[in-house]
């Protein structure tokens, strides 16, 4: 007896009104982790004023990815219950990491599942899974848009990588999960760090004015100081979980999500009696 081949690919694809909100969503994220190095000096602007608007537009921003997928069979009932208990599960997942040390198991969830179920769904899964875990933990600040926007790029990422199966498919996405996990503490300073002014140490502060190139060099100084050994760990226990326990989880949400026929759409045949199969 053989096993029947599963596609190594994600189950759901994006449609094109999806896609124009994902591509509107992820410029705004730019804009808003990028735009200190373009400020006026002196402008005065920060992300404790802005934070909340960004919060509400991501918000309505989301909204209107899952109603665009809705309205073109991208999603479903099925789809929709699963993403939300693969939201509530990785809010539960950030709740038991809660950052310490910069371990976060919640990011192999969004690496494993945005990997089988596509690149919109895993947006979107990230973004709610920052959202669920912020409010079971009281930790709903100016920060969150920003790790909604980044946590959804996580799973939106692990979304486009190639096609691959075995251990091959897991070695890859374990590299993907110690890269990702650097690359998101990498993005995540950028909300404070242009605001630290005369708190941050000597050569490793924004100077509002100066060379964009300038202010990178400072920027990857304080990185390599001050965040390096937080993202680490987050990367390494991704990959580690991922070869560990990616095998069981991809089989198991491969086959839910072949059960749940997502995508699958019936038809009626004329001529064909009810009690009998079509």
């Amino acid at each position: 007896m053989t096993t029947p081949h599963v596609p190594q690919r994600p189950v759901l694809a994006v449609r094109w009104r999806a896609a124009a909100t994902l591509a509107a969503t992820s410029l705004i994220g730019l804009v808003a982790f990028l735009w200190p190095f373009l400020a006026q000096p002196g402008s005065g602007l920060s992300h404790n004023a802005d934070a909340p608007w960004l919060f509400v537009l991501l918000i309505a921003l989301l909204a209107a990815l899952v109603v665009a997928e809705l309205s073109e069979g991208g999603l479903d009932a099925k789809t929709v219950a699963v993403l939300g208990v693969l939201a509530a599960a990785g809010g539960a997942l950030r709740v038991l990491g809660a950052g310490t040390a910069g371990v976060e198991p919640m990011f192999f969830l969004l690496v494993v599942a945005g990997r089988v179920l596509g690149r919109g769904v895993g947006f979107v899964l990230g973004a709610l899974a920052v959202l669920v875990g912020a409010f079971l933990t009281g930790g709903v600040g100016p920060w969150a848009p920003f790790q909604m926007i980044a946590a959804g790029w996580v799973g939106f990422g692990a979304g486009c990588l190639p096609r691959a199966s075995g251990r091959t498919e897991r070695a890859m996405l374990a590299g993907y999960g110690l890269v990702v996990g650097l690359l998101f503490g990498l993005l995540m300073n950028l909300w404070f760090w242009p605001f630290l002014a005369s708190g941050a140490p000597t050569g490793m502060g924004f100077v509002p004015g100066d060379p964009v190139a300038a202010n990178l060099s400072r920027y990857g100084t304080f990185y390599l100081a001050t965040s390096l050994g937080w993202d680490l760990p987050r990367g390494v226990l991704t990959a580690v979980l991922v070869m560990v326990a990616g095998r069981p989880v991809l089989t198991s949400l491969r086959r839910g999500t072949r059960r749940a026929a997502f995508g699958a759409t019936g038809t009626f045949v004329e001529g064909h009696e009810a009690s009998k199969p079509v």
